[in-house]
């Protein structure tokens, strides 16, 4: 177990990050974020601070959420081609997570006025039955048993994928670590059939993983969006949520992992082949949620029911009509030119340009289904009061990260040479290649020499 020579070169680059410039970016953006947070949160423009943390909240939960999804899916799928990669997307949630519960008790305790006092008013005029549903308690209740489960799960799929790597390298670390990986592996069974029962425990979890988030990222998104307006209702809106997260999973593992092979010195393990996959999901999903957004949108217009139009019509005319066409030009115009060919999935650059655009699109995209929703201002506004809880969360993203990357081994050496050996199999011993690939687009075969001595 970890002999041979690209398994060693594996283990070592592993643990060479140390992600400083997420450390330092992620503390000063805390700090300051913190910082102004509490100071407009307990001042005149209270308000804007906590809908911006709600605004926050809800796009970084789906990130949490959907990371975890990712690495859910590959399990379940069984895909190779993720396996140099994948611990990219398993550092994203794991020490972010009770970040997001956090944030969610302080939303129901004391932002709770803030954001949802319009929908509190409204709900004498609903019925019963409704009402009952959206107070507080029932709706905290039934989102803190789902967040809960849902992390949970999350939690416990990427541990189980990393106690074997934590098994192997134990010896490769000292102090603290070592500890730590001794206590996390302390019960694994390393032989056949213990790497089959806890891959077997592994291939349990991760339907269930997908199948709890789907549930509860539906509910997040009924509870904390669609019901800011209460008299309004779609039932795509959970989809179209959950699938938003889940792409938003797949956007920022292509900016970690870009940053990330700089800073492990991986470069030439992270092959155009393993980009081009990553950049055709990124590709796929974009589509998918463009075929969502309009599954609602024309349902809805051509209904004409004035319940309905009125959510829709706030978001698409008048002030908040920029903010609309910016998030469908970066959610899909956008990366659908920009990654249609074969050629900007592959180039670092142009993935992380569109990536990026992506992203940042998904964060508007949260906005605009809050702040119209709850906002005094007829129009979107971002001032000192929206910086501080955006600061916030963004700060404590990158920190997060960052200590995961200072803790665990940021390559899986068993899963990424599982994906090496495909493509010294594919891209190097077979006759011919896909239509889409050279051999330039597979990792170089010097790189994949498996034996200490020559041949």
């Amino acid at each position: 177990m970890g002999t041979t020579l690209l398994r060693e070169r594996l283990a070592a680059r592993a643990l060479a990050g140390r992600y400083r410039d997420f450390l330092v970016l992620g503390s000063l953006l805390t700090v300051v974020g913190l910082g102004l947070f509490l100071f407009f949160a307990s001042g005149p423009e209270a308000d804007r601070a906590w809908q911006l943390f709600h605004v926050n909240w809800v796009f970084f939960a789906g990130l949490t959420g959907g990371s975890f999804a990712f690495v859910a899916v590959q399990k379940v799928s069984r895909a190779k081609w993720s396996g140099v990669i994948i611990r990219f997307a398993e550092a994203a949630p794991f020490f972010f997570f009770p970040v997001v519960l956090l944030g969610f008790l302080l939303i129901y305790t004391v932002g709770y006025d803030h954001i949802f006092g319009p929908m509190h008013e409204a709900l004498h005029a609903l019925s019963p039955g409704k009402a009952l549903w959206l107070s507080h308690g029932f709706m905290f209740g039934r989102l803190l048993v789902g967040l809960g489960l849902l992390y949970g799960l999350g939690y416990q799929l990427v541990k189980a994928d990393l106690v074997p790597d934590l098994f192997e390298l134990r010896n490769l670390v000292n102090g603290r670590r070592q500890r730590l990986y001794a206590a996390w592996s302390a019960r694994y069974d390393a032989s056949p059939e213990g790497q089959a029962k806890h891959e077997a425990r592994i291939h349990r979890l991760a339907p269930a993983y997908v199948v709890t988030f789907a549930i509860v990222a539906t509910m997040v998104a009924f509870d904390t969006i669609m019901a800011l307006q209460p008299h309004w209702f779609s039932n795509l809106f959970g989809g179209w949520y959950f699938m938003g997260s889940f792409l938003g999973g797949h956007v920022v593992l292509a900016l970690l992992m870009l940053h990330g092979r700089r800073e492990l010195g991986i470069q030439a393990y992270i092959s155009p082949k393993q980009r081009h996959d990553l950049g055709k999901l990124i590709f796929g999903f974009s589509v998918f949620w463009a075929y969502l957004m309009w599954s609602q949108f024309l349902v809805i217009w051509y209904g004409n029911l004035p319940e309905e139009t009125g959510f829709v019509f706030a978001r698409l005319w008048g002030e908040w009509r920029p903010v609309a066409s910016v998030v469908f030009a970066g959610m899909f115009v956008v990366p659908f030119v920009g990654l249609l060919g074969v050629a900007p999935k592959k180039w670092p650059p142009t993935l992380g340009l569109f990536s990026a655009i992506s992203l940042t699109a998904l964060w508007l995209e949260r906005y605009l289904l809050v702040l119209p929703s709850v906002s005094q201002a007829h129009g979107p506004l971002f001032g000192w009061p929206e910086a501080g809880p955006t600061a916030l969360f963004a700060g404590l993203f990158l920190l997060c990260y960052g200590l995961f990357a200072r803790m665990f081994p940021m390559i899986s050496p068993r899963l990424a040479e599982v994906t090496l050996d495909r493509e010294r199999e594919h891209g190097h011993l077979a006759a011919e290649f896909e239509h889409e690939e050279t051999a330039a687009d597979y990792v170089p075969p010097e790189l994949l020499e498996r034996r200490h001595g020559p041949r």
